[in-house]
């Protein structure tokens, strides 16, 4: 057996996105043993749970490490990626990274979009769409992804003339009144809109405190970071409260052409609709095998050079593109997003697809 790992959040606040992204793994390597396996060999997918967290993160991929690798995806988390990625490196493999925070560019290559890839889409959605001449910003600082995509999009907020009226730190996994009380406080200055780079838990509390402000014509305009882009989200707001924010974020798993056959499987596979991240982590297996099977080999140089010269390659999230310099794909699959009323995420209709 060819052992690939999957890193994610399998536990803690974060668990239903990473199990839709083991999922998605698993289900790449059943189609890819169904159709006889990569030179000479089944795959098998090792679970390795960081639960988010960097030293837990860290202690998983030395143990998966231990146990004998021969590729793996993930991590997620950027804070993660930062400490777990080089790791993976040392011991000769090459990552297909599903971290956004450009710091971890050039440690493997990644499918997902990355904060410089993120940000215009943001500020575009905030300015031309919101048409938000004042914007209050509240944002992680305990996470790295969400502190740098907090930072990018403020600066790039003022080079547009907007006025950033507060940017203020949001502590995670504190109750419903700690995030009320920093909506309510970020609203005092009365922005045309407020923006959160939060993860998803967190993501779910601002969305209620919006809600209690107001809706109809003393709603708020809210927009939530990438980071909050998942179908935890809906499930921990609540469709009605989720509703008030609309996020940035990726196609859902059937909004990509040509997706049908891959929900059908997915569906049949785990009886249950696949993860906001599914796709992304099934093309991450396949584009690693079919690399793989490419050049003939697990080699780190011969690997590296096969995936850094990918081009128009294609799976469930369309075609893919990897830029050699950074390992990241181009161009991203970056949207805006809104919840309808059977509470779904769907791109919102009101923007470009893609922004970038």
């Amino acid at each position: 057996m060819w052992r690939v790992g999957l890193q994610a959040p399998l536990s803690g606040s974060q668990s239903a996105l990473g199990q839709g992204m083991l999922q998605g793994a698993q289900l790449a390597a059943a189609d890819v043993n169904a159709a006889g396996g990569v030179l000479g060999r089944q795959i098998e997918i090792i679970a390795i749970d960081d639960a988010g967290d960097p030293e837990t993160g860290v202690s998983a991929a030395n143990a998966a490490i231990e146990q004998g690798l021969n590729g793996v995806v993930g991590p997620y988390n950027s804070s993660v990626g930062l400490q777990t990625l080089p790791l993976y490196m040392t011991a000769g493999l090459v990552p297909i990274r599903l971290t956004s925070d450009n710091a971890t560019e050039g440690m493997g290559i990644t499918l997902q979009p990355m904060t410089s890839q993120i940000a215009p889409v943001t500020t575009d959605a905030l300015t031309k769409f919101f048409g938000a001449e004042t914007v209050a910003i509240l944002f992680d600082p305990t996470q790295e992804y969400t502190k740098t995509a907090a930072a990018t999009v403020k600066t790039q907020l003022e080079a547009a003339n907007v006025t950033v009226t507060s940017y203020a730190e949001v502590q995670p996994g504190k109750d419903q009144a700690t995030y009320t009380s920093a909506v309510t406080a970020a609203n005092a200055d009365t922005p045309d809109a407020i923006y959160a780079a939060v993860y998803y838990p967190e993501g779910a509390k601002i969305a209620q405190a919006v809600t209690d402000l107001g809706t109809g014509q003393n709603a708020l305009p809210c927009l939530l970071d990438y980071s909050s882009y998942d179908t935890g989200y809906v499930q921990d707001a609540g469709a009605t409260a989720a509703q008030a924010c609309n996020v940035v974020g990726v196609p859902a798993p059937s909004d990509f052409a040509n997706s049908d056959p891959y929900v059908a499987a997915y569906t049949a596979e785990f009886n249950s609709s696949p993860g906001t991240w599914s796709p992304y982590t099934y093309d991450s297996v396949r584009i690693l095998v079919d690399t793989v099977a490419s050049v003939g080999t697990w080699d780190t140089a011969a690997l590296t050079s096969g995936l850094t010269s990918i081009s128009n390659w294609n799976g469930w999230t369309g075609s893919v593109s990897i830029e050699a310099a950074t390992g990241n794909r181009v161009p991203a699959t970056v949207v805006v997003t809104q919840v309808n009323d059977a509470g779904a995420l769907q791109v919102d209709p009101a923007t470009p697809t893609p922004l970038r």
